[in-house]
C-alpha cells in the first residue's frame, strides 16, 4: 500500500512513458529565463496568505506564468492583504475574492471551485502558491489533458531544509509503492463542471478531486517522470502541519491501519531485545524509498540523502496516526481555525 498515495491504472503507466525524461526540473532561477511562449492553458491559484512572505518571489512567477497562460488568482487573504495583492497584480493576472455563494469548511477548495469555472481555456493547472512550474512542466500537463481527465504530477522539494528532507522521506516511499500527491492537479474544464466541482467540507482535497474524477468514468494519469518544483514551508508551517497530514489517512484504512501498527511493531522488538529487527526493518524501508528516488529519472531531483529519511518519516507517521485518531474522537482535524471532520469519502460514495 502506499503512504499518502492512489494507485495509478494502466493509462498512468502510459502516460508515464509517454513522459520518459524527467521534466519540471527548473531550479530556482530557471523559469524566469524560459522565453514566453503562449499555451492555450488557465492557472488556477486559490491563495489563503496570513502574512505577505516571500510576496516579491510569487509576484514575479505570476509575472512569469501571465506571459504564458491564463492566470486566475482566487484570494481569501483578510482585506488588508487582499488589498494589497490587488494594487500589486492589477492588469497581471485576474485577481478575484472567492465566491459568496459557495460554501464549505475547506476554503482551498472553496477558491478551486470559484477559479474554474472561470477558466479561459479547456485545460487548467490548480497549484498551491508553494508551487513552481517550469515551462517543459506546463507543456507537459497540457498535452497530457488532450487524452486524460486528469493530471497528477510529482513534486519535490528545492530548497531542501531538514523538515523537506524530511518529508522527502515519505515522497520516496509513495513512489516506490504508487505514487505521491502533490499540490497540483490539472483538470478538464469540462469534466469538472460535468460533475459539479467536488466536495468543499473534506480535509483531503486533492484525494476527493481525484476520487471525484475517477467517479465519473475520467481517465486520470500520474505520469512518474513529471516533476514539478515545491517550495519548502517554514519550519513552524512543517511541524503544524504533523497531524492534519497523519488524518489524510482515514481516507484510506488500509493505510490507516498500517501507520497503526508501526508503534506496536518497534514495541514488541524493543521487548523481545532484538535490535537486528530493527536494523532490519530500516534498512528494507531505505531499500524501498532508494527504488522510489530512482524510478523514472528521480536521481534528479531527489539527492541520495534523502532516502535516509524515510524511517524516521515513517516512525512519526506511527505516532500522529494514533493522534489522528484522538483528533476524529474529538470532531475532526483543526483546519485554518475550525475543525474538519472528513478526510475524503470513498470513491463508491461519489459515483452519480
Amino acid at each position: 500500500m502506499a503512504f499518502d498515495a492512489a494507485t495509478s491504472g494502466s493509462a498512468s503507466d502510459n502516460a508515464s512513458a509517454r513522459v520518459a525524461a524527467p521534466v519540471g526540473t527548473a531550479r530556482a532561477a530557471d523559469w524566469s529565463l524560459c522565453p514566453p511562449r503562449r499555451l492555450a492553458l488557465s492557472y488556477v491559484l486559490p491563495l489563503r496568505g496570513r502574512d505577505d512572505t516571500d510576496l516579491t518571489e510569487l509576484t514575479q512567477y505570476l509575472r512569469w506564468l501571465a506571459e504564458r497562460v491564463d492566470v486566475v488568482v482566487v484570494d481569501d487573504s483578510p482585506a488588508e492583504l487582499f488589498a494589497r495583492h490587488q494594487l500589486l497584480w492589477r492588469g497581471l493576472v485576474r485577481h478575484l475574492a472567492p465566491d459568496p455563494a459557495i460554501h464549505g469548511l475547506n476554503r482551498k477548495v472553496v477558491g478551486v471551485l470559484t477559479g474554474v469555472p472561470l477558466a479561459r481555456h479547456e485545460h487548467v493547472v490548480i497549484a498551491d502558491d508553494d508551487v513552481r512550474y517550469d515551462g517543459a512542466g506546463l507543456r507537459a500537463v497540457h498535452r497530457l489533458l488532450d487524452s486524460a481527465d486528469l493530471v497528477r504530477p510529482q513534486n519535490y522539494f528545492d530548497p531542501l531544509p531538514w523538515h523537506a528532507w524530511w518529508d522527502t522521506g515519505r515522497t520516496l516511499l509513495n513512489r516506490a509503492l504508487g505514487g505521491d500527491y502533490p499540490g497540483t492537479l490539472a483538470v478538464r474544464r469540462s469534466t469538472f463542471l460535468a460533475m459539479r466541482g467536488y466536495d468543499p467540507d473534506v480535509l483531503f482535497e486533492n484525494l476527493e478531486l481525484i476520487r471525484t474524477v475517477r467517479a465519473y468514468g475520467g481517465v486520470e494519469v500520474a505520469p512518474a517522470g513529471l516533476y514539478v518544483r515545491r517550495l519548502p514551508p517554514s519550519a513552524a508551517h512543517f511541524r503544524g502541519q504533523r497531524i492534519r497530514q497523519a488524518y489524510d489517512d482515514l481516507a484510506q484504512p488500509a493505510r490507516l491501519v498500517a501507520a497503526l501498527a508501526v508503534l506496536p511493531a518497534l514495541a514488541v522488538a524493543v521487548a523481545s531485545r532484538r535490535p537486528g529487527l530493527l536494523i532490519g526493518a530500516a534498512a528494507t524501508i531505505v531499500a524501498l524509498a532508494e527504488a522510489g528516488r530512482r524510478r523514472a529519472g528521480g536521481r534528479r531531483v531527489y539527492p541520495p540523502s534523502t532516502a535516509l529519511a524515510a524511517p524516521a518519516w515513517l516512525l512519526e507517521r506511527g505516532v500522529c496516526g494514533w493522534l489522528a485518531l484522538g483528533a476524529r474522537l474529538r470532531g475532526g482535524a483543526r483546519y485554518a481555525g475550525t475543525r474538519i471532520p472528513r478526510a475524503a469519502h470513498p470513491v463508491r460514495t461519489l459515483r452519480p
